[in-house]
C-alpha cells in the first residue's frame, strides 16, 4: 500500500524531571513569597506566621529557626542534609561528564517510570523547604518542532497526561494519527510487521543496495528536545513558577525557532541539488551528436 507520509501526522510526548519551586502547603503551586529560603506562598506565610513548621504542630518556632524547642533536631537534621546536598552539586559542576572521583563512590542511573498509583504520594513531614514540580512535559513533532508543554506537580501520572492531551487536542480532527509516549528507541521492535500499521516501518535501501527497515518518524525528538534542556537544569532549579515559565516558553521558542531555520535550509538545498540534477539532464539531451563530415 503506498503511503503519502505528508498525511500522516504523530506527537511525541515525554517528561523531564526539572524541579521549579512552588508553595509547600498541601496542594498549592504557587510562587514562593521568598524563593532564597522561603517555603511558602504569600498567603501560606501570613496563615503559619511563627508557628514550627513541622506538620501539625502546634508550636512556636525559636528564633532564626523553622521549628519549635521540641522539633530543633528535625530542624538541624534538614540544614545538615541540604548542607550536604549543596556541596554536592557544587562538587557534580567541577567534575567532568562520566568522571567518577574517588569521594564519589558510584554513579546510579536515575530511572523515572510513569506512576501508576496516583494515590501513592506520602504526605510531606515538614514545611522547612518549598515544594517542587515532578517534571515538565512536552509534546513535539517528529522533526523536533514544540506543539505544547506544562508543568506536572507531583507525578507523571497517565490520568494527569491524557487529560492534557485532551486539552491540546480538543477534537478528534486536530488529534494526530499516532501518539508517542516514552521508549521511543523501542517502536521500531513493538511495531506490527503485518501490515496493520504500515505507516510506522519503512523500507529503504542503504549505499550497497541492501533493502533495510527503518523508523518512518523520528521517535526520539523528546528525548533530544530534553538532553537540550537538561542543560539549564542549574539554572532554573531555584526559579519562581512565573519567571520558570517565561524562561522556559523562552528556550522553547528559540528552539522551535532553531528547527524550523533547519528544516528550511535543509529544502533549500534539496530544491538546488534538484535543480543542477535536471539542468543536467536538459544539457545532455541538448549536446550534438558528434559525427563525421560527409566530404571525409
Amino acid at each position: 500500500m503506498d503511503i503519502d507520509y505528508d498525511d500522516v501526522t504523530m506527537a511525541i510526548i515525554d517528561g523531564l524531571v526539572m524541579t521549579p519551586t512552588h508553595c509547600a502547603y498541601d496542594g498549592c503551586t504557587q510562587d514562593l513569597q521568598n524563593a532564597r529560603g522561603g517555603a511558602f506562598c504569600a498567603e501560606h506565610e501570613r496563615s503559619y506566621g511563627d508557628k514550627c513548621r513541622i506538620r501539625d504542630c502546634r508550636g512556636t518556632k525559636v528564633a532564626n529557626t523553622q521549628a519549635c524547642q521540641c522539633h530543633q533536631p528535625e530542624w538541624r537534621k534538614y540544614k545538615l542534609d541540604h548542607s550536604r546536598s549543596t556541596l554536592s552539586g557544587v562538587r557534580r559542576m567541577l567534575q567532568r561528564p562520566e568522571e567518577l572521583n574517588a569521594w564519589q563512590p558510584g554513579l546510579r542511573q536515575n530511572f523515572q517510570p510513569h506512576d501508576n498509583n496516583e494515590n501513592a504520594e506520602i504526605p510531606r513531614k515538614n514545611y522547612f523547604g518549598p515544594g517542587k514540580f515532578y517534571c515538565v512535559e512536552t509534546i513535539t513533532k517528529p522533526c523536533g518542532v514544540v506543539v505544547a508543554w506544562t508543568k506536572f506537580d507531583k507525578s507523571e501520572s497517565p490520568t494527569k497526561i491524557l487529560n492534557w492531551l485532551g486539552s491540546v487536542y480538543p477534537t478528534e480532527e486536530s488529534q494526530p494519527n499516532y501518539l508517542c509516549i516514552d521508549k521511543g528507541c523501542q517502536v521500531l521492535r513493538t511495531t506490527p510487521m503485518n501490515g496493520s500499521a504500515p505507516n510506522l516501518v519503512i523500507t529503504d535501501v542503504d549505499k550497497n543496495g541492501d533493502e533495510y527497515l527503518k523508523r518512518a518518524f523520528n521517535t526520539q525528538a523528546c528525548e533530544q528536545l530534553n538532553a537540550w534542556l537538561g542543560g539549564f537544569d542549574s539554572i532554573v532549579k531555584w526559579m519562581k513558577s512565573g519567571n520558570f515559565n517565561w524562561f522556559l516558553h523562552s528556550m522553547l521558542f528559540y528552539y522551535t525557532n532553531q528547527v524550523i531555520q533547519k528544516q528550511e535550509q535543509k529544502t533549500k538545498i534539496q530544491q538546488i541539488v534538484g535543480n543542477d540534477d535536471d539542468e543536467g539532464e536538459e544539457d545532455e539531451e541538448m549536446t550534438p551528436v558528434g559525427h563525421w563530415d560527409d566530404d571525409d
